[in-house]
């Protein structure tokens, strides 16, 4: 019988280089750019086969915790564990923890599989070729990556050069080499043996420990102590902070994959992408006559090898070449195609301006445990929101100091609580709740349950909420 494998998905990050879609509390990871599903949801469906894979560890962090947990709860995937680091350390410390949690879960010589959340992969023969292999090559004693047969020279990705050939079928790394200028990766690509670094690494849970442990004492010593010291909290895990926080914030290749004498690249020619910029999410596209990439709201006209996005309002576009439009429910974001390698620098001049901050960190939609809400429409003393309640849970039992609230059903029933009164409230009815009155609302049927909610009064902000009864805890 063949050793499955056990998932360890990374999904804390926080970038924006896809901003307007990518924001800080809802970065690409959670977004759905090409296909039906988000990168995470992708990531989850390529190791949900049960012949060769064990339910995945989460790693992410407390404000992604409701994200993770209802986009695999909308693949109907169950995962192992989702481990919540208390403050970014970087990929050293989420590993070693992810490692140690595991090999107490499920032994010491458990294959991990280190996986991105956010990269676009064509899972096909090619990809479960390298698999195989990296495996056979871990279970060898090695620590192995993948690394990524280069088909230009990308100066955004790192690289690794291969050295001798090993009985798997996997290679030595001689070295790796950081981001290189233009002029160098074009003297790899022609010397070859060289491989884009996926960030996709393969080792037994033991083998990784002893080498952090050896060449990164001080990740393993914090990671060891914040799993021996973590708490449950409903389905996640919290890594222990104290402890946690003493790890150094250092990569894994850093840590130990640069040091190590055991390091392997498996070369691989499946399709990869890290989607870094809107030019990638143009390239992994379906292009139409034009080389234009669409999706959602938008019509064209004389326009060619565009990127053209919308969910929200529609978008015209006429006479344009090489360009991305990309409209988000609060900002749209307009520019070539060859320059969106540098939205990072557009991100951080609206970061610095106190009217366009929020543009940077807030999505107008918000999840929370019991579904989510998204903003609508603000305005001087009042707001509007779409609250989508999942089957079966319930908001809190709170009151607000400050605003009063009207709520609208538009599909499913709602269970209403208003002071000492419990109403059902069907679609096309509505209740009032007014400021200072103790209320809930809940969804007790088997459908999703969405509601239109207007707030007025003096204060709106969401930290004018006195949680009376809550069964998540945060009362």
């Amino acid at each position: 019988m063949v050793q499955k494998i056990t998932p360890v998905i990374m999904a804390g990050g926080k970038g924006t280089r896809l901003w307007p879609l990518s924001r800080a509390s809802a970065p690409k990871q959670f977004i759905q750019f090409v296909g039906d599903q988000t990168l995470f949801q992708a990531t989850l469906s390529r190791v949900s086969n049960p012949d060769l894979y064990e339910p995945p560890v989460v790693v992410t962090n407390e404000d992604f915790r409701f994200l993770v947990a209802e986009q695999a709860r909308e693949l109907g995937i169950t995962l192992a564990a989702t481990l919540l680091e208390p403050m970014a350390r970087n990929t050293a410390a989420a590993v070693a923890a992810a490692a140690a949690f595991v090999a107490d879960r499920a032994g010491e010589d458990a294959i991990l599989q280190v996986l991105a959340s956010d990269h676009e992969i064509v899972a096909d023969e090619r990809y479960f070729d390298a698999i195989r292999i990296a495996r056979e090559t871990a279970l060898a004693g090695k620590l192995v990556t993948f690394g990524i047969n280069p088909s230009e020279p990308a100066t955004g990705y790192g690289y690794i050069e291969s050295g001798d050939a090993l009985p798997t079928g996997a290679h030595a790394v001689k070295r790796f080499v950081e981001k290189p200028v233009l002029g160098e990766a074009e003297r790899m690509l022609a010397a070859g043996g060289f491989y884009w670094n996926s960030g996709i690494f393969m080792f037994v849970a033991s083998q990784v420990l002893s080498e952090m442990e050896t060449f990164a004492p001080d990740v393993a010593a914090a990671a060891r102590e914040s799993v021996d010291k973590a708490v449950a909290d409903l389905d996640f895990v919290r890594l222990d902070a104290g402890a946690f926080a003493r790890s150094p914030d250092i990569s894994i290749d850093y840590a130990i994959m640069e040091k190590t004498k055991k390091a392997a690249v498996v070369p691989a020619s499946f399709t990869w992408s890290d989607v870094g910029s809107w030019d990638a999410v143009w390239k992994l596209g379906t292009r139409d006559e034009a080389g234009n990439v669409v999706s959602g709201n938008a019509t064209l006209i004389d326009t060619r090898n565009s990127l053209v996005m919308s969910s929200t309002s529609h978008l015209a576009v006429q006479g344009l070449d090489n360009v991305a439009v990309i409209a988000s429910e609060d900002a749209v974001y307009i520019g070539r195609l060859e320059d969106s390698q540098n939205v990072g620098q557009l991100v951080k001049l609206l970061a610095a301006g106190k009217a366009t901050s929020a543009l940077t960190k807030t999505h107008p939609t918000s999840y929370r445990p019991w579904g989510g809400y998204t903003s609508v429409l603000n305005g001087d003393r009042f707001q509007v929101k779409r609250l989508f309640v999942l089957p079966g849970k319930k908001l809190s039992l709170q009151k607000h100091h400050h605003r009063s609230e009207h709520w609208i059903c538009v599909k499913g029933t709602a269970e209403v609580t208003v002071g000492d009164e419990v109403k059902t409230v069907r679609e096309n009815e509505s209740v009032y709740i007014p400021q200072g009155e103790v209320h809930r609302l809940a969804n007790p049927g088997k459908i999703l349950l969405e509601m239109i909610e207007v707030q007025t009064g003096s204060y709106l902000g969401e930290d004018d909420i006195i949680r009376i009864v809550d069964e998540f805890g945060r009362s």
